[in-house]
């Protein structure tokens, strides 16, 4: 394994050698060995003035096709369309597959998208210009609109001259959609179905129908969702009227479920998880807004505890088993937390069963607070020598943790349900309400057991 990565990594650097040597047939014919991934990965490790010789060397087709495979946020890729005059940078835009085009050019600024809109073929220009009207994050901004259609009248030999011609623009030739003169979506053919049935064949007799679809305005949560139960390659966008106007790739959806998890372990973390800056002190600028709010709503905690001061100056035993409470309490809490995000953003079958999942989160609070308590009871009541103190701090855990658990399952769904997103605030506030009820639980119970464990 480590002489492979030595191999290539002295390809890399050979490549980039040629590169700055100017030999531009060499580099050529090596950099159009890799790999569109590996070409994408070498050209962002490039400086301006290695990247604008690539441009120099390679044709637009070619620099299309790789930045099809570059994995580098849109927003940053943008600006190398600004380091190519307008009229390659247009060609290379017209290469691209339109999705990937799409989703670079939402982050150009008004002027440079002008500019290449304006030197892009008519039809070409009209296409993305739609595809940049749809609102973020949703199926008609994921879609692109390279697919193939054929007709249900046709037959199958009919069809595959179609899907032969149409093959070198389509960025998915294995689901040919079945549509009707006016571009309504009707059917689905596989390409196991063409090649399986007679040529002879007629289409209609062979397509899937009804065909599960999204609209244009879906959510690309709920979008990757139906490709996921359904093990789709690629689902069909339509709009009000049934008509086809594009696909959604499974490498897009991919994109989505990456982009959604480390969204929720962003929220669940109060950091943003996808930038990870090398300068310590910009790492605690974005961590310190949270950790003050956090700060704040945690005075709260303590000033709680500072009510019961009286309390604790005449049972100071009492202050010993605080944090292990709480802590507790929050532990059962942020996994009660995690198994409802998780269940939101599974299917739509489980956002609705609400009630369902309380009901569960319920009893799975009661019986891990009754096991957890009943451990700590014997193990205080040994320990201490005061099976009363061990009474109250197993009674004070159970209640705690089942408090912790149902509050864990609770706020995420009402977060949901008024359209807020579950992952981006609940952990924090998780812990705060836990430490708040586990403390009020557990002096509360305290004093009334006050006579039993004084002075111990």
């Amino acid at each position: 394994m480590a002489d492979k990565q030595m191999q290539n990594l002295n390809k890399n650097e050979r490549i980039v050698q040629l590169l700055s040597d100017q030999k531009a047939k060499l580099f050529r014919r090596e950099y159009l060995d890799l790999h569109i991934h590996e070409q994408a990965q070498l050209f962002s490790d490039l400086d301006g003035t290695l990247r604008s010789r690539v441009y120099r060397y390679l044709s637009a087709e070619e620099v299309g096709d790789m930045f099809d495979g570059i994995e580098e946020e849109p927003e940053d890729v943008v600006r190398y369309f600004k380091e190519m005059p307008v009229s390659y940078a247009a060609a290379v835009i017209d290469e691209m597959y339109t999705d990937n085009a799409v989703d670079i050019l939402a982050y150009a600024q008004n002027k440079d998208l002008t500019h290449y809109l304006l030197a892009l073929p008519a039809e070409r220009s009209a296409e993305i210009r739609e595809l940049l009207h749809y609102e973020d994050k949703t199926a008609g901004a994921l879609m692109t609109t390279e697919y193939v259609d054929i007709y249900a009248d046709q037959d199958i030999s009919s069809a595959i001259q179609d899907i032969r011609s149409e093959a070198a623009d389509a960025e998915l030739i294995y689901y040919a959609y079945v549509v009707s003169s006016d571009n309504e979506l009707i059917g689905v053919v596989t390409l196991r179905d063409l090649l399986t049935n007679a040529e002879n064949t007629a289409i209609a007799d062979i397509m899937t129908n009804p065909v599960i679809s999204v609209p244009v305005d879906e959510d690309q949560a709920e979008v990757a969702q139906k490709v996921r139960d359904y093990n789709f390659v690629a689902v069909p966008v339509v709009d009000y009227a049934n008509k086809l106007v594009g696909i959604i790739n499974v490498d897009d959806i991919i994109d989505v479920i990456d982009e959604e998890n480390a969204g929720e372990y962003s929220g669940l973390a109060g950091v943003d998880t996808e930038e990870t800056p090398e300068n310590p002190f910009q790492a605690s600028l974005k961590r310190l807004p949270w950790l003050l709010i956090l700060l704040l709503m945690g005075m709260s905690t303590t000033s709680l505890i500072d009510r019961y001061e009286a309390l604790i100056s005449q049972a100071s035993i009492l202050a010993v088993f605080v944090s292990l409470i709480t802590g507790t309490a929050g532990n059962a809490g942020t996994q009660s937390l995690a198994v409802a995000i998780r269940g939101l953003s599974n299917s739509e079958e489980d956002r609705r069963s609400g009630l369902r999942m309380l009901v569960n989160e319920l009893l799975t609070g009661l019986i891990a607070g009754v096991v957890t308590g009943s451990a700590i009871f014997l193990l205080v009541g040994i320990w201490k020598s005061n099976f009363v103190l061990g009474f109250v701090i197993g009674i004070s855990m159970a209640t705690a943790i089942t408090v912790a658990t149902i509050a864990g399952n609770v706020i995420p769904l009402v977060m949901d349900k008024i359209g807020v997103d579950p992952a981006v605030a609940s952990g924090p506030f998780i812990s705060t309400l836990s430490d708040l009820t586990s403390v009020l639980i557990y002096f509360n119970i305290a004093h009334q057991f006050l006579n039993f464990f004084v002075n111990h």
